[in-house]
């Protein structure tokens, strides 16, 4: 994967300080912090770790773009951050989400991928039912959580999943009806590419309009608890 933004034009030169530096592939930081570490600071801590595998830096690399953008943090501090030892100040957010070409943004709001379902809310101090995606968007200043706002931004949520299901509903049937058109030829030529690309094209719509109807099922539901809580 070629490395983004700032890290390309940063590291092109850097030296590999390690083969295999400590902390370098840590686990989640799940699994490595204290069991009372805030879900705030669970999230960056796992998100910067995530986020700098996934660009294929270790940790002394990663330290070494964040001295080049005159914000250093030592490896062993990265580490002590990734582990959930040492907090991670504003000033630390913005330099390392702009360091792994990400926003501050999508640190605060990451999830762990196998992370075991929450007991509390996604972040620290927020209500227990506000979701990843409603976090993101509240983050990024596109809504507020107050009971009303989150109400409306629930409908249109609805309303945007209702259209994306119709979409998919339309194309299977017109894959069906293609299908109809054939007649006796489907049998005959199943093995046949154009026969086969119809068949995977109703597989795929069957699946994406199942995904979107169960979203739009959970999210009418989420909808529904609002609105009485309301």
């Amino acid at each position: 994967m070629p490395l983004p933004g700032p890290v390309a034009a940063l590291c092109g030169d850097a030296q590999r300080l390690y083969d295999n530096p400590p902390g370098g592939r840590a686990g989640h930081a799940y699994d490595r912090c204290m069991p009372s570490s805030l879900p705030t600071s669970l999230a960056v801590s796992d998100a910067i770790t995530h986020y700098r595998q996934l660009r294929e830096l270790t940790i002394d690399e990663l330290a070494y773009v964040l001295r080049m953008l005159d914000h250093p943090i030592s490896a062993d501090a990265l580490a002590e951050m990734e582990g959930c030892a040492r907090p991670v100040t504003v000033d630390d957010l913005v330099a390392i989400a702009y360091a792994l070409d990400a926003t501050p943004a999508v640190l605060l709001s990451h999830i762990p991928i196998d992370m075991p379902e929450p007991e509390g809310p996604l972040a620290t101090g927020l209500p227990s039912d506000v979701d990843q995606t409603e976090l993101r968007a509240w983050l990024e200043g596109k809504t507020t959580l107050d009971r009303e706002s989150r109400v409306g931004w629930w409908k249109e949520r609805v309303a945007r999943l209702k259209v994306r299901s119709a979409h998919h509903e339309e194309q299977l049937q017109g894959a069906y009806a293609e299908l109809r058109g054939l007649g006796d030829l489907a049998l005959q030529e199943a093995d046949a590419p154009p026969v086969q690309r119809l068949q995977w094209r109703i597989q795929d719509g069957e699946h994406a309009l199942n995904q979107s109807e169960v979203a739009l099922a959970l999210t009418e539901h989420r909808l529904g608890n609002l609105q009485e809580d309301a």
